[in-house]
């Protein structure tokens, strides 16, 4: 417990003396006037506590947040930096056909990026975005059908998001760390007329693939992504939400 929950713990429990007082001197005044001062001092110092608390959460969320950015930017940099000296490599060399393949891949891989920040659930797209600043065992690729944007689709975004990540979060918490190449995740999402669907597909090994299918069984159940088929697996499972109205 924390020096601020101590004294509120503290202050609840002091409580109890002025109360007993009033049985004790039952026919005195003061121990009314003590109870009640007491209790507004200790209402005041509760709700300034609170407030207090909150502030520290907020300035730890702020902070982590902050963090992650600088881990993302720094390594957005350093993949410029790699394509730049690629680049500068097969200009040297004047390849020409080399430099008109590679600046393609980067036009394709910018493109993905523009499609992830087009989401539109800000926690799911900084979870994306930064998800390489996180790990180096496990590989996640998005594939997005065109520009998806779930602030525009009747569903339950931050729902869908939540899931969507926490899912994620057990694929990345359930791989065998250390096994030779890095483990790929896949995520695919695209929309029809009646659905938004979620496809993961996982090439990897596991440190126990039952422990981490209850897992996600345990997290889908009341969720608004809901699996497809009776049988999952975690090499690939299909997920929908089915669309409002």
């Amino acid at each position: 417990m924390n020096r601020i929950g101590s004294a509120k713990y503290i202050a609840s429990i002091s409580l109890l003396l002025p109360y007993i007082s009033l049985f004790i001197w039952r026919t005195a005044w003061w121990p009314i006037v003590a109870a009640a001062a007491w209790t507004a001092f200790t209402i005041a110092m509760w709700v300034h506590s609170e407030r207090k608390e909150q502030r520290i959460r907020l300035e730890r969320v702020e902070r982590a947040l902050q963090t992650v950015s600088i881990r993302t930017i720094n390594h957005h940099r350093h993949d410029w930096m790699n394509d730049l000296q690629v680049l500068y490599g097969y200009i040297r060399m004047n390849k020409q056909e080399r430099i008109v393949q590679y600046i393609e891949g980067i036009r394709e891989r910018m493109a993905a990026e523009s499609r992830i920040a087009k989401l539109g659930v800000p926690s799911l797209v900084t979870y994306l975005q930064s998800f390489r600043t996180m790990t180096h065992s496990l590989q996640l690729s998005v594939v997005i059908d065109g520009e998806l944007d779930l602030e525009e689709i009747p569903i339950d975004r931050e729902g869908v998001a939540h899931t969507l990540i926490d899912l994620m979060n057990m694929y990345r918490s359930g791989m065998k760390h250390g096994a030779g190449e890095p483990a790929k995740l896949t995520l695919e999402l695209y929309r029809d007329d009646k659905s938004l669907h979620a496809v993961f597909c996982y090439d990897g090994e596991w440190n126990d693939i039952g422990e981490t299918m209850h897992k996600i069984k345990q997290r889908l159940r009341n969720s608004p992504l809901q699996p497809i088929s009776s049988e999952q697996s975690l090499a690939e499972l299909p997920l929908k939400a089915e669309l409002r109205g």
